[in-house]
């Protein structure tokens, strides 16, 4: 497989994402006060196992509260409690092709301070997504989302986006530090995040093709926030 994929690779794609939307709304609707990170990492697995997928693509991120400013949380057993913050990362492989998605939601009402954030990173998010286009450098497009939020005085912890196709993690990178241009039929996530150290971490990702008319999303999140 290369790096520029096929009508039928994309339509593969296309369906793992798909199953993505379906797992998420499946644990927003199961969620609750007193559930385990562990618990909920399990109904991710158990969903898409249950429902056409073949394996993961990933270990499953469920980081809450103070655990979701890791960049790659691995769940535990704390808790899920009145106005944490959960941070989700997941994926499966549906026919051998990967799916991965972020998504950050809310048990109860946000601080002030976390829908700031949120809307910051889901604006970055749909800026990068408008103004990707082929012929582009790597770094001209991580520029599109790491820009956004430095200039707004965060951190920027990792590339804007990577590949997507039988392995989870491929070219083409959305690094500062890389140049290779980018053509149509390229798939590739778009995941910006901000995490502030002891507090919380919000990410929103999604994956994509490049299309002569621009990025377009296999999934897309909610443009209201998920409070539960």
């Amino acid at each position: 497989m290369g790096i520029i994929k096929t009508k039928e690779e994309i339509e593969h794609l296309k369906k793992a994402a798909t199953l993505g939307e379906d797992c998420f709304d499946y644990i927003c609707s199961k969620v609750k006060v007193g559930m385990t990170e562990r618990e909920i990492s399990q109904m991710v697995s158990d969903f898409f196992m249950s429902h056409g997928a073949s394996r993961l693509s990933f270990d499953t991120i469920v980081g809450s509260g103070v655990n979701s400013c890791q960049i790659h949380s691995t769940p535990t057993d704390k808790v899920i409690c009145e106005q944490d913050i959960i941070l989700f990362d997941m994926g499966c492989i549906v026919d051998e092709y990967c799916s991965d998605m972020s998504r950050t939601i809310f048990v109860g009402k946000p601080t002030e301070k976390q829908k700031e954030i949120y809307e910051l990173v889901y604006q970055t998010y749909l800026n990068a997504i408008n103004k990707i286009k082929a012929g582009m450098k790597a770094n001209e497009a991580d520029s599109l989302g790491r820009k956004q939020i430095i200039d707004r005085g965060y951190d920027y912890a990792h590339a804007l986006g990577h590949g997507v196709g039988m392995k989870v993690h491929e070219e083409p990178l959305l690094s500062p530090k890389r140049e290779d241009v980018l053509q149509e039929g390229m798939v590739f996530s778009i995941e910006p995040g901000i995490y502030l150290e002891n507090e919380f971490g919000v990410r929103i990702e999604d994956v994509g093709v490049l299309t002569s008319s621009g990025l377009q999303m296999f999934s897309a999140p909610s443009k209201e926030m998920v409070i539960l």
